[in-house]
């Protein structure tokens, strides 16, 4: 929808369209982000807020602006100095910001988020300009209820993405720069399923640090001690979780990037008493299962058949396995743990096996096999288990670089038809394996999908882009025939948890229930372009993402009606209804109209 395109839901509180109003005028107005326009302010608005004098006089178009901003962006030779100039740019003009990705959100998609993220991530303390978000520090708990006050009204957050900082993007512990993951996943939402940006919080929830690099850096600015653990860390959250859950109670609570210790933990305590999510463990699992399930169409291979070997059993590689058990068990009408008897999970160990005891996580112990079934002289490595499995699939979330080898993906792709293999490790340079590898060696029948994105394959002398396919004109026969048994995909986390996070905000679900993950799932699915063509790639790309968060909301906010989770009122049960009333209140990077408030505190 748009000023163009009335709904007749435009009158919702979330409606994002109509006048704004604004509670600054002068310099101020053009210090806030959300409200600045820079050089589109029109002639009224330049009257109304006093900006005569404080702008040049020619007014120019969003459309003039994205291409004047472009072309800076473009001047920039790194990948680093890219992103920093694009977080300049969205604390001056919010809108301006979300506009230009989205006109090239293919290319800067990797700049705003994985890989470069990482290395602004990494580079926190020595790139800081200007604090965003909200800093939480552990020495100081008694004050949190406070401090999360300053961030608006209670009806005033709808989403909060929290890390505290010790798992980041595969780059392990990042101290109090994990603030910028947090402002990295709500800057997805926003892309991806129109959260409205002023209804967002980024937070971090200082712990102290184990990065030694980081405690002996005079510029780093978090907490300069090890991380505390224990009860007074479990302490920390739980303060945290209830002071947000009083200031913000229709908040829904995203955790982000949580040591492996921490983070399955967590979300247990907590998804049976609060909206919340764990993009590590639920978003992985559900995008990696939506790829997998379109890649087991395309191989003609049920669920209640397949095999799957996942490689890296971390927070990510049990939360895929566990979304994959959870769906045999449906699939197939079998219990949880006999579907798990289909996955075999591999870490630092080796495979998973009942005598590693104590050394198990919570998360491993219901996939690790019994020990009588897997002799200790049958080996335990990845090629051993790929040997003996014979499985359909293959996971990495291992973050070990170059691991699925070429013995290892030749002895997968001998035994099954189409090998699924799915280095999902990121960032780019810590994948298992790259696709250009995974076609070559398994002659063309492999089925990928990646966690971030790569640089074009070239396979025969011809390049094409990674879950792109070049039209089969531009290529000779004999590269028609190979190409076409191709399937690749960019596996990222993006076309799936902004739009669960989109229908549990506008539903305000009680909960995010199991049942609710399996109807995003579908939804993702049912996009997969390989379903409609086996020559297709599994997933579908961040381009027509806002569309497929619909999907996705839509699946889920119907999921928790019937569960009697949903607090919103009048939510339409007409499928038509339902898509405009969710569309209506996605933000879309325009220029609204500036109306002056009756007083300076916005009203």
């Amino acid at each position: 929808m748009s000023p163009k395109n009335p709904s007749k839901f435009e009158n919702l509180p979330r409606a994002a369209f109509g006048p704004l109003i604004c509670p600054h005028d002068g310099e101020t107005i053009l210090k806030d982000s959300r409200f600045n326009k820079g050089s589109a302010f029109t002639e009224q608005e330049r009257k109304t807020f006093n900006l005569h004098g404080m702008l040049p006089p020619n007014i120019q178009t969003l459309e003039e602006q994205v291409q004047r901003a472009y072309d800076q962006y473009s001047s920039r030779d790194e990948p680093l100095a890219k992103n920093t100039f694009m977080a300049s740019m969205k604390a001056q003009n919010e809108v301006l910001y979300f506009k230009l990705l989205q006109s090239h959100l293919k290319e800067m998609f990797s700049i705003i988020y994985t890989p470069t993220e990482g290395d602004a991530i990494q580079n926190y303390s020595r790139l800081f300009r200007k604090p965003e978000g909200c800093f939480l520090d552990i020495r100081d708990q008694d004050n949190i209820d406070d401090y999360l006050s300053n961030f608006g009204k209670v009806e005033e957050v709808d989403y909060i993405v929290v890390s505290d900082g010790e798992e980041i993007l595969g780059i392990g512990d990042q101290g109090v720069g994990a603030i910028l993951i947090s402002v990295a996943k709500l800057v997805i939402t926003t892309l991806c399923a129109g959260i409205h940006p002023s209804r967002q919080l980024p937070v971090v929830l200082d712990c102290g640090t184990d990065n030694e690099h980081l405690l002996h850096d005079d510029l780093y600015l978090g907490l300069r001690q090890h991380r505390v653990r224990g009860q007074e860390y479990d302490d920390f959250v739980e303060k945290f979780v209830i002071a947000a859950r009083k200031q913000f109670p229709k908040a829904y609570i995203h955790f982000e990037d949580f040591g492996l210790r921490n983070a399955r933990r967590i979300l247990d305590k907590y998804q049976s008493q609060i909206p919340c999510f764990n993009d590590d463990i639920q978003g992985t699992g559900c995008v990696t299962l939506a790829g997998m399930m379109a890649a087991l169409h395309v191989s003609n291979i049920k669920m209640e058949d397949v095999r799957v070997v996942i490689f890296g059993s971390g927070t990510a590689g049990t939360g895929i396995a566990d979304q994959i058990a959870e769906t045999i068990a449906t699939e197939a009408h079998k219990s949880k743990s006999e579907a798990s008897k289909q996955i075999w999970c591999i870490d630092k160990p080796g495979l998973l096996v009942k005598s590693l005891g104590d050394k198990l996580t919570l998360a491993q112990q219901s996939f690790a096999r019994e020990d009588e079934e897997w002799p200790a002289e049958e080996g335990h490595d990845l090629f051993s288990v790929i040997k003996k499995v014979h499985p359909h699939v293959l996971i990495g979330t291992s973050t070990k670089p170059k691991t699925f080898t070429e013995d290892i993906v030749r002895e997968m792709a001998k035994h099954v038809e189409r090998p699924i293999i799915f280095p999902l490790s990121n960032p780019t340079r810590l994948h298992e394996a790259e696709p250009k590898d995974l076609y070559k060696w398994t002659e063309g029948r492999a089925l990928v999908a990646t966690g971030s994105p790569f640089p074009p394959v070239e396979y025969k002398g011809v390049k094409y882009e990674i879950g792109e396919f070049l039209p089969k004109s531009e290529a000779s026969n004999e590269y028609e025939l190979t190409i076409s048994s191709m399937v690749s995909a960019e596996c990222n986390n993006s076309t799936c948890f902004p739009g669960i996070g989109l229908g549990a905000v506008l539903s305000r679900s009680k909960l995010v229930s199991k049942k609710m993950l399996v109807a995003a799932v579908k939804a993702l699915g049912a996009r997969s372009p390989a379903l409609k063509d086996a020559n297709e790639p599994l997933l579908p790309g961040v381009e027509d993402v806002r569309e497929i968060s619909v999907d996705i909301a839509a699946a889920v906010i119907k999921c928790s009606v019937e569960e009697g989770l949903a607090q919103e009122d009048d939510i339409p049960t007409n499928d038509s209804d339902l898509r405009e009333w969710i569309q209506v209140q996605m933000w879309e990077a325009v220029y609204r109209p500036l109306v002056m408030a009756t007083n300076r505190d916005g009203n």
